[in-house]
């Protein structure tokens, strides 16, 4: 199973990153907010463990941005031991709330607790849609042609956009969300990368770009993946 910590705190990480890789837990680090949205972008952890105040992005700011894409279990560990913190940051999103200082028999518990509740999952799919298949964990591409199969090659941010959507087949993928995984930015002051990055995409995925069928426009909200039925594969 494997586990983001996102802390500012290298001794917490190296504490935390020996402890539960002894019990067998493959461990990320990430020592700010946007580092760890890129982590979590990047390596699609089981588990999210999430300091509050962090650097750049909060741990707030952060619940926010993955809660637009994601369901992937955040437990918070934080020395902010108010009830309006906890309150606030379960509200946002988080499933659990640890305050440090803690024991990690009990941080263990936690773990287990959301491990329990994840749904069973297989590796990351390939998907098709018209005549496109994405192979996810290969990060390749082959669009069907009269002549055989043509590789179609997609910019890094490109890939960063397309796996948010392709994650959450059918969900609306927030601009926010969208603006803070791929550039560290939770207020956005120009969506015009985000309109020219799902152009170039359309253009390169979409049997149509100018009426997309796949790579749908919420206008004002985001953006969503509409797939073909059946269109996951293990």
């Amino acid at each position: 199973m494997k586990i983001l910590i996102a802390d500012d705190d290298p001794q917490i990480l190296r504490a935390l990153r020996i402890t539960l890789g002894a019990r067998g837990y493959e461990i990320v680090t990430a020592h700010d907010g946007i580092s760890a949205l890129a982590a979590i972008v990047e390596y699609h952890p089981d588990l999210v463990m999430l300091d509050l105040g962090m650097p750049n992005l909060d741990g707030l700011a952060v619940i926010d941005s993955v809660r637009g894409w994601s369901s992937v279990p955040i437990l918070v560990v934080s020395g902010r031991s108010g009830a309006s913190d906890k309150v606030e940051a379960l509200d946002r999103g988080a499933d659990d709330y640890v305050t440090k200082p803690f024991s990690i028999d009990e941080l263990l518990a936690r773990i287990r607790a959301l491990t329990r509740r994840m749904p069973a999952t297989g590796d990351e799919p390939v998907i098709t849609f018209g005549d496109i298949t994405v192979d996810l964990p290969a990060k390749n591409i082959l669009r069907a042609g009269a002549s055989g199969p043509e590789h179609v090659r997609l910019t890094p941010t490109e890939w960063q956009i397309l796996g948010l959507l392709l994650h959450t087949p059918g969900k609306l993928v927030t601009q926010q969300a969208l603006y803070a995984a791929c550039w560290g930015q939770h207020k956005m002051t120009d969506t015009g990368y985000l309109r020219l990055y799902l152009a170039q995409l359309r253009k390169k995925l979409e049997p149509d770009p100018s009426r997309p069928r796949y790579l749908l426009t919420e206008a004002g909200m985001g953006y969503r993946f509409a797939p073909d039925p059946l269109s996951t594969t293990a």
